[in-house]
């Protein structure tokens, strides 16, 4: 992918917003947050689908596999309900889990909610595309992504994916020394 614009996928998992009962609030606040920090050109496919197991794994599987996403943000269905299956979804359709970005942001929203406990986020790889499970509270999105976002362009980078930079004023993507921006070599 190198120089190419990312391509994030947002998916909102929610069977109330996604039948109209109310507006979505989750997927909104995770383009808003992505697009005030990341400075280099990047597009988003959205969707907002019921939470649905099979649902949501194919919709993972389409964004990573036919829309090429190196990024795909999900938000809601993190939760103890019955119908809260976005982590089941997100393991099955992945290769790799990355346990650190639930635990982190775990730890993160346990300083704001004692009930941060209950949340079961989580990430994984599938392909060349990072997966990450956020909650669909878009005040608990900001917490999250400003947490694990630091992390996520140079993991992009590693799997292949193109050159994410941030605005360093709201947020710093960490870079080890060596890997500096591809451009620069």
């Amino acid at each position: 992918m190198g120089d190419q614009a990312a391509v994030i996928g947002i998916i909102t998992v929610s069977d109330r917003a996604s039948g109209g009962v109310y507006v979505d609030k989750g997927g909104p606040a995770v383009y808003d947050w992505l697009n005030e920090r990341i400075t280099t050109p990047w597009t988003a496919v959205r969707r907002v689908i019921p939470d649905d197991r099979e649902g949501i794994e194919a919709t993972l599987c389409e964004l990573a596999d036919d829309k090429n996403c190196c990024l795909i943000v999900t938000t809601g269905g993190t939760g103890p309900a019955p119908r809260d299956l976005t982590p089941e979804a997100t393991e099955a359709v992945c290769t790799r889990l990355m346990p650190g970005f639930g635990e982190l942001m775990r730890a993160e929203s346990l300083k704001v909610v004692p009930t941060a406990i209950l949340s079961r986020q989580t990430a994984g790889i599938r392909g060349g595309t990072l997966i990450i499970n956020l909650p669909g509270n878009p005040s608990a999105i900001a917490d999250c992504l400003n947490v694990v976002f630091p992390a996520v362009p140079y993991c992009v980078e590693l799997l292949d994916g193109p050159y994410i930079d941030t605005d360093p004023a709201l947020l710093s993507a960490f870079r080890p020394r060596h890997a500096r921006r591809r451009e620069e070599s």
